[in-house]
């Protein structure tokens, strides 16, 4: 099946006009990137060159995705916007609310008894509204989208960070908040800072153990969490083209570790052979039509520091596989490395778990390289020293998986075989023995490997590696294991060699599916009733923020100096929280408490100025708001990395927290904070944050000629009765210092539809 094959063929039949329109203002060659920004430019054709890195450009995204955890709230906000349907293809898939325990078939139906009241809104809404609905266990939303939705040259948003993954089918697809997924449902333009951009030129082959995942760690190592922030990167070179389609997949997936707004690679034959594959024949036949319009032209590939703002050259025959972590996925060690590097840094070898699977790295390609080396230890006599647990990508994949011998194989390993969903990878994994906090290391083919993510242990130490690479140190049971260069010991006590992995691009019988797990919306959903309980402790009908009050804020008390990483983890934490994603007042009792506190080292404990007594962060927000008080968040270096979970922003506007101020900012968690009309600011002068003490006070003086590019200025009134002055900068433009003001974006669609 062929979905939305109409509007694939409107996007490519306007891009010859608009890519010629663009080549004529920009003055030079276009790299893939820009031909696919200035072909989707709500105005129409380019009339200007828009600079990178400063320029706000409004932009017509062709689909929004949304996983079930996000779509909660999207679709909440959606409900207050007052259009009868949604105005662009948009779907939303169930698998962040699956906990991975026992295996498939029993998490799955304890999932759809546990979560029927959410995944019912969610069936309900979307019929409605005219929106796709992906099943419980249909799969991962990056890979369902990579196999039905995505296309070369196409524009997508998505609430999920990951979203960026379809840049392995040729598209910009980028992940953001729920409201800004509402602005696109409603009709309206999508606001993006024009972002720079990278180029990574590939030559070379991959070859041996070295996978497409080795690629993103090896970048990750280079550009750390936030070097690829407010740019795109695209890919290009000998050994991109040489590369699978989900391998580039695995690598623009991952680029969201990086922070980059997403990563793109230019159409080529592997593309077309996934589309074939995926039963898209019609779609492939399009894009060979148009294929010059696919990819860069010839010149910026052949001179590309001419035409990037950074050029990075990776030579793959050279690549060696890499390890990244603990704590941070840029902390890049190739496996040969990993001896030496953790007796430094007292790492434990012994591996408890090995994982495979997540957005990242669960297509037929990753499963069977990986089973490769299952069989192997099989015919070897070898068993696993770590537990090894699997999630296949989508029902798809499971299903010819399981018919081509992959998954008994994994089984003869005595393999767990999770449901098709994201599982451990955020959180959702109810891990025997996690409660105990003991320090112990864990290796899987996620993204992600911040504290507490996969299992809540603060000492559980998780390096992300390929899956082919997370099967080889399961058997092992030692991080330091290089099957490069290792031997292991048999059931017969001799010593064996694995060899290196092989595996099928695409199935060699083709993809087969029984029940794909897609429900198409109706066709008129006016007369479909969408109930939420006024008691339910899952879903909650929102409220309109209240607008600013036209004055400055003064009186702000400090709820928090955030110290070090605060990502959005850390903010609005995942796992057992993720059941109230869709009741802002229930998920707000975890507003930053897994935040360091800078003035007592300790999570979820600050000084209520009310009391002078250390309490939990949401417990001391709510006295504040219950006493009319305001309050300021501060912050370190990237703060809100990570995930686009825009309950990070909407929790502490649900609590009364009027501002964030930080030394820096991850791009989505900006957005989402302007968007719910928060202000998020930076330090003008990073060293000021020191100035920041526990018992201070803040008034935030000069929002009476809130303008863009004009700093604002900060009053800290120290317990001792001092007073600083401080300079503090925002990113806000005209259109977001309405929002502001408006009390939030949604307000103004809002009033725009009773208007």
């Amino acid at each position: 099946m062929v979905f939305d094959l109409d509007m694939i063929k409107a996007v490519y039949a306007r891009m010859d006009e608009r890519i010629a329109a663009a080549r004529k203002v920009v003055n030079k060659p276009l790299t893939l990137t820009e031909k696919i920004l200035y072909s989707h430019l709500t105005q129409g054709n380019a009339t200007t060159a828009y600079k990178r890195g400063s320029d706000y450009v409004d932009f017509g995204p062709d689909r929004v995705a949304m996983q079930d955890a996000t779509a909660q709230m999207a679709l909440l906000q959606f409900m207050q916007a007052g259009r009868p349907k949604v105005a662009v293809p948009s779907t939303v898939h169930c698998d962040h609310l699956i906990t991975a325990k026992v295996g498939a078939e029993t998490d799955l139906a304890i999932a759809n008894k546990e979560s029927k009241e959410v995944y019912d809104f969610l069936a309900s809404v979307s019929n409605k509204y005219g929106i796709g609905f992906w099943k419980p266990g249909a799969g991962i939303i990056h890979q369902v989208v990579l196999e039905n939705y995505a296309f070369p040259g196409g524009m997508m948003i998505g609430t999920d960070s990951h979203t960026v993954n379809a840049g392995g089918l040729g598209m910009v697809a980028i992940g953001v908040g729920g409201a800004d997924a509402c602005d696109v449902m409603a009709g309206l333009p999508w606001e993006l800072k024009f972002p720079k951009l990278i180029g990574v030129k590939l030559t070379g082959k991959l070859n041996g153990w070295t996978a497409p995942k080795d690629v993103i760690l090896k970048v990750a190592g280079i550009l750390t969490v936030k070097g690829g922030t407010g740019c795109i990167v695209e890919y290009f070179g000998e050994g991109a083209t040489a590369m699978s389609c989900t391998g580039k997949g695995t690598i623009c997936n991952m680029g969201a570790e990086i922070g980059a707004t997403t990563s793109t690679f230019g159409y080529d034959e592997s593309m077309e052979r996934y589309l074939r594959a995926t039963g898209r024949a019609e779609v492939a036949d399009l894009a060979n039509g148009i294929k010059h319009h696919l990819t860069a032209d010839a010149e910026v590939y052949a001179n590309p520091e001419q035409y990037f703002d950074q050029v990075i050259e990776i030579n793959l025959s050279e690549l060696t596989p890499h390890l990244n972590g603990p704590f941070t996925p840029d902390l890049a060690t190739p496996v040969a490395n990993m001896k030496e590097e953790a007796a430094k840094n007292n790492w434990p070898l012994k591996v408890e778990w090995g994982l495979i699977g997540s957005c990242t790295n669960s297509s037929y390609e990753d499963l069977s390289r990986a089973a490769s080396i299952a069989k192997q230890a099989v015919a070897k006599g070898l068993k696993t020293k770590a537990e090894f647990g699997i999630n296949p990508g989508s029902e798809q994949v499971r299903y010819t998986a399981e018919r081509d011998g992959l998954l008994k194989t994994f089984t003869d390993l005595n393999a767990t075989i999770f449901t098709n969903a994201c599982g451990p990878c955020i959180g959702m994994w109810d891990r025997m023995g996690a409660e105990k906090a003991e320090k112990n290391t864990i290796v899987h083919s996620f993204n992600r490997n911040f504290a507490k993510r996969a299992d809540g242990n603060p000492n559980t130490y998780a390096f992300v590696a390929s899956p082919e690479m997370v099967a080889a140190i399961a058997i092992a049971g030692d991080l330091s294991f290089n099957p490069i260069t290792d031997t292991l010991i048999n059931d017969k006590g001799e010593a064996v060699k694995l060899d290196p992995p092989t595996g099928d691009e695409l199935p060699s019988k083709g993809f087969a599916v029984e029940d794909a797990g897609y429900l198409p919306p109706a066709a008129d959903g006016s007369s479909v009733q969408v109930v939420v309980s006024p008691t339910s402790d899952r879903l909650q009908l929102l409220d309109p923020f209240a607008a600013w009050e036209g004055t400055d804020l003064n009186g702000l008390k400090l709820l928090i100096k955030a110290k070090g990483k605060c990502t959005t983890d850390h903010i609005s934490m995942a796992g057992p929280w993720l059941k109230y994603r869709g009741h802002l007042d229930n998920i707000s009792n975890n507003m930053l408490i897994g935040a360091v506190n800078y003035f007592n080292e300790k999570t979820d404990s600050v000084k209520n100025q009310l009391t002078g007594t250390y309490e939990s962060v949401p417990k001391v927000q709510r006295q504040y708001k219950a006493q009319g008080v305001g309050s300021i968040v501060v912050g370190d270096e990237n703060y809100g990395e990570g995930s686009s979970r825009e309950h990070a922003a909407m929790e502490p506007r649900h609590l009364g927290v009027r501002a964030v101020l930080v030394k820096s900012f991850a791009r989505i968690h900006e957005t989402n904070l302007k968007k719910q009309g928060m202000l998020a600011l930076t330090f003008a002068n990073k060293e000021d944050y020191s100035k920041i003490q526990e018992d201070d006070v803040i008034d935030i003086i000069g929002l009476a000629n809130f303008a863009p590019n004009t700093p604002l200025t900060l009053v800290l009134n120290h317990a001792d009765g001092s007073r600083e002055e401080i300079k503090v900068n925002h990113t806000y433009n005209a259109q977001q210092i309405e929002w502001f003001k408006a009390g939030g974006a949604l307000n103004i669609i809002r009033a725009s539809v009773a208007g």
